[in-house]
């Protein structure tokens, strides 16, 4: 599913009405009709419940108006608090608080601090408050008596609903503009906006559902969004291909992975088991020498290949060679994880990441030996993944954490197209890049996921599925929105505090085996 900015909404809006001759005020209709199911949908109860609805001036203010309509329609008690003089109500707005008005709906005016001060009772006794003041349009910080009342409505512990988006919030970034409504739920129309979908904006929206208004999906199609949201039944479809009867181990590919070091062999592990868990027909370890009799015991179903090591038994440059003969037969190749920052093994790491002609994973002291050697990307002739956390792209495109975490989307998409590669930015809502600037946004994962061991977990899961042929676009997105749900399911069983990394790796046979 796209996922739109403020001005790209406006610009379907817009196109939808000129082009395609959609009267606007149908468009309004369909949003609070469809904003009106979703409520009911959520609070069945709603008929024994007293709602108001706090409008403002502008289109989301007219929302707020049909939804009032249509809940008065179902039985609701309803009433509109308008935070204007109904005199300066224009266009689609003015339509409905007409026809509201006609029926004989409830409104309270309340253009000034003064006036409001008179209705606070009638919002205090409500038992759900639907916001419905600003829009997405919104780009100027909140101030005087709006905000005294969006601040109001955040101390009454009542279950807000969000029309299209909390008012107050920054449709592009997620940031309060200086308040925003707190909502349990938003109700978005068309295509949700990325200052839902990004932090904190997140905490603000709530549940979020997205309700189809009527803009041709053709229309859709044409605008020039570059930006996604992953959705579960999309990567059911992707996951769901069956198995041949007459298939070998061979048919499912052959992985590489070259990781691990002393103190750092989980690392390793966990890749390994995760790539077999997403059905990798064959995985190989390529380890130091003097860890590999405790990697045939703790890797039962992996080969193991020991190489030469250094003193700090980490991969030396004598393993460069034998790693090369390693690839021959090879689909896949994930580098990185555990492999230590020594400086003759950074030294083999770059020399790999130039030599091998492979699909290629690289991820934790890879992305390290990467940041000391940025000339080394881009490498346009290869399939290359590169998986960072917040720190390591830092380090990669030389800034700090708090400025990549405060424009993940712009920094991952201009990274991934400097670099030639696809990048997976890890962390809340993980997002995937490609060289051609597409960005896809995770909706999966939680907060018991940020513990050591999840970067390697999703490292061979990546690799897993990359190893059998499938798609790179495609293989990463259902290993990211798999990843995260697997995180999910557990964080439902253990709770977040006691989530570890493998116990994603348990996860991952029921949900393939239809539990996505």
């Amino acid at each position: 599913m796209k996922v739109a900015t403020a001005e790209q909404m406006q610009e379907l809006d817009r196109k939808a009405i000129e082009t395609y001759r959609i009267p606007g005020v149908l468009l309004m209709e369909n949003a609070g009709r469809e904003a009106t199911e979703a409520i009911l949908a959520s609070f069945p109860n709603l008929d024994k419940m007293k709602v108001a609805v706090i409008a403002g001036k502008g289109n989301n203010g007219g929302d707020g108006f049909v939804i009032a309509r249509h809940l008065m329609n179902r039985g609701v008690p309803v009433k509109v608090i308008l935070l204007t003089d109904p005199k300066s109500l224009r266009g689609e707005a003015e339509v409905n608080h007409y026809v509201f008005h006609r029926m004989k709906g409830e409104i309270l005016s309340a253009s000034s601090a003064k006036d409001y001060q008179k209705i606070k009772k009638d919002i205090e006794k409500a038992d759900l408050l639907i916001d419905a003041i600003f829009g997405t349009g919104l780009d100027a910080e909140v101030r005087g008596y709006y905000r005294e009342v969006i601040d109001h409505l955040n101390t009454l512990r009542k279950p807000i609903v969000a029309v299209d988006i909390p008012s107050g919030l920054n449709a592009n970034t997620g940031k309060p503009l200086g308040t925003a409504i707190r909502a349990n739920m938003t109700v978005t129309f068309g295509l949700p906006k990325l200052g839902l979908l990004l932090s904190p904006g997140t905490d603000y929206a709530g549940e979020l559902k997205i309700v189809d208004i009527g803009i041709p999906k053709q229309l859709v199609e044409e605008e020039k969004i570059q930006t996604h949201l992953l959705e579960r039944e999309k990567i059911r479809q992707v996951l769901s291909l069956p198995r041949r009867p007459d298939t070998h181990k061979g048919d499912y590919g052959h992985l590489l992975v070259i990781a691990g070091s002393v103190g750092k062999t989980g690392a390793a592990a966990m890749v390994c088991e995760a790539a077999l868990r997403m059905g990798a027909g064959l995985v190989t370890l390529a380890i130091p020498k003097s860890l590999n009799a405790i990697m045939e015991v703790k890797l039962t179903e992996v080969m193991t290949e020991p190489l030469p090591e250094t003193p700090k038994q980490t991969l030396s440059l004598r393993a460069f060679h034998p790693i090369l003969r390693l690839c021959e037969n090879k689909k896949a190749v994930v580098i990185g994880p555990g492999l230590g920052t020594f400086k003759e093994t950074q030294s083999l790491i770059l020399k790999l990441i130039k030599a091998i002609d492979l699909p290629m994973i690289i991820d934790a002291d890879g992305l390290n030996a990467l940041a000391t050697q940025p000339k080394t990307l881009p490498l346009s002739n290869r399939f290359m993944v590169l998986t960072p956390h917040p720190g390591e792209m830092a380090r990669l495109i030389h800034t700090t954490v708090k400025e990549v975490q405060e424009n993940r989307i712009g920094v991952t998409k201009q990274f991934a197209q400097s670099s030639h590669a696809y990048v997976v930015l890890k962390g809340y809502r993980t997002l995937i890049a490609t060289p051609k600037g597409e960005v896809y946004i995770n909706p999966t994962g939680n907060a018991g996921m940020a513990t050591g061991g999840t970067g390697d977990v999703l490292c061979g899961m990546m690799g897993g599925l990359l190893c059998q042929g499938m798609d790179l676009l495609s293989c990463l997105q259902a290993s990211v929105y798999l990843h995260g749900l697997a995180g999910d399911e557990v964080a439902q069983e253990l709770g977040e505090k006691s989530l570890v990394a493998t116990d994603i790796i348990r996860k991952i046979p029921s949900l393939l085996h239809g539990g996505i």
